[in-house]
């Protein structure tokens, strides 16, 4: 007997992926529709987080791009491209310290991940 966990972790990964492909064809409404509801099976996939920063941008909602990003680093705090979009989204929002901050992580996980210090 299949766990019921295994469908739904099968239904997140299916709507991440149709929500990426829809993000690819410019349909930011579809996408966002897509993630939102991978996030009701799974609220802590930090990728979608990510995903929907990008998609909140294209959106032109700001403030909810900022909040995606910002629960997208909560979610992966090791995630150098986490830091970059929360960079820009504070950017964006004139949060230019908290964007400098942002950046600062994410190049310092670079440095980390390139083994240098």
């Amino acid at each position: 007997m299949s766990d019921p966990g295994d469908k739904d972790a099968s239904d997140k990964i299916a709507l991440y992926r149709s929500g990426m492909n829809k993000y690819a064809t410019q349909d930011f409404e579809g996408a966002r529709q897509d993630f939102e509801a991978a996030l009701q099976i799974d609220p802590e996939f930090g990728d979608i987080h990510h995903s929907l920063a990008h998609v909140f941008d294209k959106l032109e909602d700001t403030e909810q791009a900022l909040v995606s990003a910002r629960r997208a680093v909560e979610l992966n705090p090791e995630e150098i491209l986490a830091y970059t979009t929360l960079s820009v989204m504070c950017m964006r929002k004139g949060l230019i310290q908290e964007a400098e901050d942002a950046k600062a992580r994410a190049a310092d996980l670079q440095r980390q991940a390139d083994g240098s210090s």
